[in-house]
């Protein structure tokens, strides 16, 4: 199978190449067991014969759990997520993005006498994941009925808007990903807006307007099944455009934008009648059958428990890890249009099922590989590393996740860190913002699929 002749190249890359049947028989045949004569020969020798060194490979599972986080924090993430997505295992998701706006004080207004031609509201979209994107998809602009306050919001609040939307349209996306939409305001609104505009004191400043118009909610249809990220700022904007006398044969502008606007994502999740249902109270693991998932903004994770390292690692002595990676295998497809997360970062994590911090309040990660995994603090002692986590990434192509964890295994059994369970989450430091917060992609997988895949030496 393509999946084994690829496994089978990176662990040969160990050993003499005639050597390589060996290795493909042992990827098939390993039982790890602890009756082994030699207590640092666990797993399969891939290379007997050498009176040197023997290399060895192990292959084992990570019970996995989901846990549904606590205080998920979607305050100012710079990109609106709206949409609905429904799905057998994570039921039917709701995003809505709530965002203030903003105009530059200085700009000119219309004069008294000026001429409304048009209102048009844009909507910068920087991303498209959904399904039949052929088909037109419609999303609608409402008016917040009270005010987003300078506080931090989480993905569970939720704010009152108008239920008629001050502007609505249908889009067909296709292949397009990144694009401005743009909406016709209702006339009545327009209108409305505009004569403030021209001499209201509700255009005077900024705090004047916001008490007036307190912000936008930006929501999708239920029957779209596709989430848009839509970005904040200049392209995201309400545009009045004027003519101040009659004769005028060009229109001037007036922009209202999202630029330096408090926003934040609100999430709805029905989960009935699915596995995940059972899912109920924050930082708690739960078993959901063969699947586990991960989604983003509703902040579901996937939590590992790598309690079976500690007894593989004790029937060890002498060894030297050469390669071991955290693999998840044949995760499910997502339909046309739809991705998966691109990346994830392994927290440590314990009975709390909440991320581990350490004496300086950093939270504890994998560290990447060739990467120290302890660092001596101001106080002379030695805590673990934190400033470069190790990345799982993505292959599309033979649908797996892979995590480099040779220096993370090097350490444990130097019991140079202590081992603690996990928690995935579906982001990477090297973004800006944090990617788990700005979709709704999701993983699935079969708890089966979830591995340490690892090949180490001893020499002789």
């Amino acid at each position: 199978m393509k999946k084994k002749n690829k496994l089978t190249k990176s662990f040969t890359a160990f050993i003499p190449t005639s050597q390589a049947k060996l290795a493909c028989l042992a990827l098939l045949s390993l039982i790890l067991s602890s009756s082994c004569s030699d207590p640092a020969s666990v797993g399969i020798e891939l290379a007997p014969g050498n009176n040197q060194v023997g290399v060895f490979f192990v292959d084992f599972e990570l019970p996995a759990e989901v846990v549904l986080l606590d205080s998920f924090n979607t305050t100012n993430q710079g990109l609106l997520v709206v949409g609905n997505e429904q799905d057998p295992y994570f039921g039917k998701t709701t995003s809505t993005g709530y965002s203030r706006m903003y105009f530059t004080t200085s700009a000119v207004r219309p004069e008294s006498q000026a001429i409304l031609d048009s209102v048009i509201f844009d909507l910068d979209i920087i991303s498209v994941n959904g399904q039949d994107l052929e088909e037109a998809k419609t999303f609608s602009i409402h008016r917040l009925t009270e005010p987003i306050l300078d506080t931090m919001y989480y993905n569970f609040d939720e704010l009152m808007y108008e239920a008629t939307p001050l502007a609505s349209s249908e889009f067909v996306f296709g292949e397009v990903t990144d694009t401005i939409v743009s909406m016709q305001a209702e006339e009545a609104f327009a209108e409305e807006v505009f004569e403030k505009l021209k001499r209201g004191e509700e255009f005077d400043n900024v705090f004047n307007f916001r008490e007036y118009f307190p912000g936008i909610a930006v929501q999708g249809l239920e029957s779209n099944n596709t989430t848009v990220g839509i970005d904040l700022g200049e392209g995201t904007k309400l545009s009045f455009y004027y003519r101040n006398d009659a004769s005028d044969t060009i229109s001037t502008s007036f922009n209202i934008t999202t630029v330096s606007s408090r926003s934040f994502n609100g999430v709805k999740s029905d989960r009935s009648g699915t596995a995940t249902e059972i899912v109920q109270d924050k930082n708690v693991a739960y078993s959901t059958g063969d699947l586990v998932g991960m989604k983003s903004n509703l902040g579901m994770v996937i939590r590992l428990d790598t309690s079976p390292i500690d007894p593989f690692l004790d029937t060890l002595s002498g060894v030297v890890f050469k390669q071991a990676e955290l693999k998840i295998e044949n995760y499910e497809s997502v339909p046309e249009g739809q991705a998966s997360p691109s990346f994830f970062v392994a927290y440590f994590t314990d009975f709390s099922n909440d991320f581990l911090t350490r004496s300086d309040g950093q939270p504890l990660t994998v560290q990447r590989d060739g990467q120290p995994q302890v660092v001596e603090m101001e106080d002379g002692t030695e805590e673990p590393a934190v400033s470069v986590p190790a990345v799982g990434v993505i292959n599309t192509e033979d649908e797996e996740y892979s995590m480099a964890i040779t220096s993370h295994l090097n350490a444990l059994f130097k019991n140079e860190i202590t081992r603690k369970d996990w928690i995935l989450y579906a982001n990477t430091p090297s973004t800006t913002g944090d990617d788990f917060k700005k979709s709704l992609r999701q993983m699935k997988v079969s708890k089966g699929n979830i591995k340490v895949r690892a090949i180490y030496s001893k020499l002789r």
